[in-house]
């Protein structure tokens, strides 16, 4: 019986994944972008810089020439494209992630069938503990994670395109490194912000928000957001920081933020990836498998998310769309 041998292909590209994305790292790591940017093109140049063996080299770029990675090859020289140069050691593109993916979380996969078998995050078994109280415990590898969280954060301009923030105050509950808080304000400068995050990631934000805003229009909070949030707010924000949390953990947040607003004009905002289990797409089906794996976490659907906000005593006014498939739940305090 002859084999399906596209089916074979598509097996091969599908298992050979994790090689690709490790070619990518080393590359990133190496900081291959940045010498060729700098002028070094070819194999011997590149390795000296790296400090990395020239046939390794020569190997590696061989791959990633024909990956679409760099251009060129070791007799005409290397040159970046658009893919290489968002790997460019610098503020705002995605070294850091593809860093952070490359070692500690490709690590964490490495332990995905006991993971799915226990649902024990693979990052924990990995590593012997959960990943933000291993984050507490090594700040430059804290520092690295919010950095990539930042470089995913595509979306964060379109936020002021589905709600009016003029003339509120802000609570950006788990706000991480101030960057959401820092467009909300610029684009609304009657606006107030205030931010509660971990006590280790307060000056991450103070630092950042310093250098946007302005410190005068802000006030921050370290603290657990499960446990009390800041009062007085307008509108309260929960940006990508649910899905490694419990429901009952979820639902305590949003009830924290129910009793501490000003009124019922305030809102509760909502900003995740949804899954639908009925014609997903492969990147909201992929990060929820990603969450499990390095928090033990998921995201979540829009229903559970609405029985999660009824629980608060929430309800959803209005969904909207945001790019990178990311949705926003806007939801008003039950009368």
């Amino acid at each position: 019986m002859k084999r399906d041998l596209k089916a074979v292909q598509e097996v091969v590209e599908l298992v050979t994944g994790g090689w690709r994305a490790q070619a990518v790292y080393a590359a990133a790591k190496f900081r291959l972008p940045d010498h060729i940017e700098a002028g070094l093109s070819r194999d011997g140049e590149l390795a000296e810089a790296a400090g990395v063996e020239e046939q390794g080299i020569h190997r590696l770029m061989r791959l990633l020439v024909a990956m679409g990675v760099f251009e060129g090859g070791p007799e005409t020289g290397y040159r970046n494209t658009p893919v290489s140069t968002a790997l460019l050691d610098r503020p705002g593109t995605m070294r850091d992630m593809c860093l952070l993916y490359g070692e500690e979380f490709y690590t964490a996969w490495g332990h995905a069938a006991e993971c799915f078998r226990t649902s024990t995050a693979g990052f924990e078994l990995a590593y012997g503990e959960p990943l933000y109280r291993h984050l507490d415990g090594h700040p430059d590898l804290a520092d690295r994670f919010q950095r990539t969280m930042k470089a995913g954060n595509l979306f964060f301009d379109h936020v002021p395109e589905i709600f009016d923030f003029s003339d509120k105050t802000v609570v950006d509950c788990g706000g991480g490194n101030g960057h959401l808080l820092s467009v909300i304000l610029e684009a609304a400068p009657d606006a107030r912000g205030k931010l509660i995050d971990r006590e280790h990631v307060v000056p991450i934000a103070r630092e950042y928000l310093a250098g946007t805003v302005g410190l005068d229009r802000v006030e921050l909070f370290g603290g657990d957001m499960f446990t009390s949030v800041p009062e007085g707010g307008d509108v309260y924000i929960f940006c990508r920081v649910l899905a490694g949390w419990s429901d009952d953990d979820a639902v305590a947040a949003f009830e924290h933020c129910r009793r501490a607003m000003t009124g019922p004009s305030s809102r509760l905002l909502v900003m995740d990836r949804m899954v639908v289990d009925n014609g997903a797409t492969v990147l909201p089906a992929l990060w929820d498998l990603h969450l499990l794996m390095t928090t033990g976490g998921g995201h979540r659907s829009v229903d559970r998310f609405r029985s999660l906000l009824d629980r608060a005593g929430l309800d959803i006014e209005r969904i909207a769309e945001l790019p990178m498939e990311t949705t926003a739940l806007i939801a008003a305090p039950r009368a």
